[in-house]
């Protein structure tokens, strides 16, 4: 029976953070896209602790009208953390607009985390920065990621938790229930990301963990999704010419 021990996992993260700092960018600052989601609430909490808060700067980032910014307004009010605020609209929209044909739907869904992820590392390098990436393993797993948009980054905390187990370090932690608990939604198409996916974190994170599913439509699902997306957690593929 797998079992998670979420005290000795914050407490081996935040020192891995602080290992990852000393090493990587003495004295720099961690830089965190604030969607309000549990993710990026907890990356953000770990790097307060690992850190100190006066190290941390959020970048709220919406397109547009963003219906719960509220809940990314509350992350940074309750963690004390430096932040700024980038609306992506004329970005998005004049991107869209400059493109000599009609996106595809992927492509459009996919632009605004590009975008976003563009600033991050602009806002990164103007403060010191190294950003951090904001992806469970949960999401990873399935491919639930753009690449070169959400998927990347300096470093990531919770690339190898669960979602389970990600919101369990996030009760840990203090932070508010409504941030923890939240309904996971993709931010680009308005819908949850269970309603995308077929099935519910719950049943995808015991399957990771333990190798159980009851359904077998939703295992072959997540097996195939699993299969197709790999790619995107591996470096680019490059030519080495024998010399």
């Amino acid at each position: 029976m797998y079992t998670f021990d979420a005290e000795k996992t914050k407490n081996e993260c935040v020192e891995w953070i602080r290992d990852f700092f000393e090493n990587n960018g003495k004295g720099c600052n961690a830089v965190i896209g604030i969607s309000g989601g549990k993710d990026s609430s907890v990356v953000a909490a770990l790097c307060v602790e690992a850190l100190g808060k006066e190290r941390v700067i959020g970048v709220l980032m919406p397109n547009g009208e963003q219906a719960d910014i509220d809940m990314a307004k509350l992350l940074v009010t309750h963690l004390g953390i430096r932040h700024y605020i980038v609306n992506i609209k004329d970005a998005f929209d004049g991107v869209v607009g400059s493109i000599p044909f009609d996106l595809s739907e992927q492509s459009r869904v996919n632009l605004a985390p590009r975008i976003r992820m563009t600033t991050l590392y602009a806002v990164s390098q103007s403060h010191n920065g190294r950003v951090a990436n904001t992806c469970n393993l949960s999401e990873d797993w399935v491919g639930y990621s753009t690449r070169y948009g959400d998927s990347v980054g300096d470093f990531s905390p919770c690339s190898h938790l669960t979602v389970q187990e990600v919101k369990a370090i996030g009760r840990l932690l203090g932070l508010p229930d409504e941030l923890v608990d939240k309904v996971p939604i993709d931010g680009l198409c308005g819908k949850t990301d269970e309603d995308n996916l077929g099935f519910t974190y719950a049943e995808l994170d015991r399957y990771i963990r333990e190798g159980v599913i009851d359904d077998q439509a939703k295992k072959e699902k997540i097996d195939r999704m699993h299969r197709i997306n790999a790619f995107k957690l591996m470096l680019m593929p490059a030519f080495d010419p024998i010399i």
